[in-house]
């Protein structure tokens, strides 16, 4: 074989050139063995890798945040209860009143000759009862007919505080320190009985109305203070005075009022408001909402994942959310809080945790 080759030496460049190639391709090959090996990490098989951040919980404020309607303390629809026509207007709309004082006029009509003849009748039958009494005690009339004319002095006294009473409702006034807000007739207008006239408000104080749910009216106080938010900005202080004893049977909610000072008149009534409720303290961590989410029975909740390098799925108690973040309640003191992966994993199952990156 030898001697075959050395007859054909290019034979032997070309066996030499093979057997180099090889040999470098071989060791290329090991090489990038070895570097693949390295670059793998080091993690069991069938195991998920999350990423974690560590939360410790600190102490909060506990608040109820709640949308409510800003109401005068007092408003009244006042009624003419007779018929008569509209003779006077005696304040404008808009206009600060006291109480008693007159606010508008309807005509009298024949109404103070009905009250003049009441009290003619009054006299002449008191007059024949004083004389009854004194023939009865010379038994010069008989019992019955003192009684008699007892009753017709009874009668005619009573007739006679009715057509005062109709003479009084021509004189419409504030029953009540308001202001004369609406009105609902004008000049020469004939009302009938039951009609609406006007409307007083009061709103030297305030009230702010509010539903707030049955899980959480417990936790409130009366005379407890809550802070208003108006949509301007604008923040008033007020004390909850009202807490219904029963839950509206529609929404299961119960109806709160906050009794607010308006010292200065501020027309708010009609507005809408946001009531900061405090319900006292408690240690709470804040979480993005995104971490969020709901177990098979639709409770809130966030996994986490524990000393054995399990996964956690904790119920919590949002306490309040704004578009920065969360502050939930529920969790223990000190957790290692899944921020990636969350999805992709189930309570119990075994995982393998590393702290997020840029997190120390």
């Amino acid at each position: 074989m030898f001697s075959q080759l050395s007859k054909r030496p290019w034979l032997i460049a070309v066996a030499i050139s093979l057997l180099l190639l090889l040999w470098l391709l071989s060791g290329s090959l090991f090489k990038a063995q070895e570097t693949a090996s390295a670059d793998t990490p080091t993690q069991e098989p069938g195991l998920t890798k999350v990423e974690v951040q560590w939360l410790e919980a600190s102490p909060m404020q506990r608040q109820h945040v709640v949308q409510g309607q800003v109401e005068a303390w007092r408003r009244v629809e006042l009624r003419t209860q007779i018929s008569g026509t509209v003779i006077r207007l005696d304040q404008d709309k808009g206009s600060p009143v006291q109480q008693g004082q007159l606010l508008l006029s309807l005509s009298a009509d024949n109404r103070p000759a009905q009250v003049a003849k009441g009290e003619a009748d009054v006299r002449q039958r008191a007059a024949d009862a004083t004389g009854a009494e004194r023939l009865r005690q010379r038994n010069l009339v008989s019992t019955n007919e003192l009684i008699r004319l007892q009753s017709e002095l009874a009668k005619a006294r009573a007739e006679l505080d009715l057509a005062r009473i109709q003479m009084s409702n021509t004189q419409i006034t504030a029953p009540f320190a308001g202001t004369y807000d609406q009105r609902m007739v004008e000049l020469g207008d004939f009302v009938q009985p039951g009609q609406s006239l006007l409307t007083l408000v009061d709103i030297s104080q305030l009230k702010v109305s509010a539903q707030i749910a049955q899980q959480e009216v417990t936790q409130l106080t009366l005379g407890q203070t809550v802070k208003i938010e108006l949509l301007d900005g604008r923040e008033l202080q007020g004390e909850l005075h009202f807490i219904a004893a029963a839950a509206d049977p529609g929404s299961r909610s119960f109806r709160i009022e906050v009794k607010v000072d308006n010292p200065k008149a501020l027309r708010l009534a009609g507005a809408s408001a946001t009531l900061h409720i405090q319900t006292g303290q408690s240690l709470a961590q804040r979480i993005s909402p995104a971490l969020l989410s709901l177990d098979k029975a639709g409770r809130h909740g966030v996994k986490w994942v524990n000393e054995q390098q399990q996964v956690v799925f904790t119920p919590v108690q949002l306490i309040s959310v704004d578009n920065q973040g969360a502050w939930v309640s529920g969790l223990p003191n000190k957790v290692a809080l899944i921020t990636l992966g969350q999805g992709f994993v189930e309570p119990g199952q075994q995982v393998i945790s590393q702290l997020a990156k840029g997190v120390n």
